[in-house]
């Protein structure tokens, strides 16, 4: 129940961040969520994921430290595959579902 609660918080979190959370090198990690295929458009919704972790918790020890508390628990697994289907759903849109 604890995970149900926190997940859809931590989310709602990084969502709202600020951009001043993300590094600025002066080149956008993300120039467009426009993809050839369907299959570039899910790899970019992986890497959104991940890079919205690794923007939110910037502290590499801390982020590493913690990995083991969700790498086995089922839920949070879970619950990372709906935020990578959200990500996947907005690339889809963008790309309008890749029809021609």
């Amino acid at each position: 129940m604890k995970n149900r609660i926190l997940t859809p918080a931590l989310l709602a979190l990084a969502l709202t961040a600020t951009p001043a959370l993300a590094q600025d090198s002066g080149d956008s990690w993300l120039p467009s969520l426009l993809t050839e295929t369907p299959q570039e458009g899910f790899d970019l919704a992986v890497t959104m994921a991940r890079k919205g972790v690794t923007t939110t918790q910037g502290d590499k020890d801390v982020l590493f430290a913690v990995r083991p508390n969700y790498a086995s628990d089922p839920q949070s697994l879970i619950d990372v595959s709906g935020v990578i289907a959200m990500y996947f759903a907005t690339v889809a849109q963008a790309n309008d579902h890749w029809e021609e």
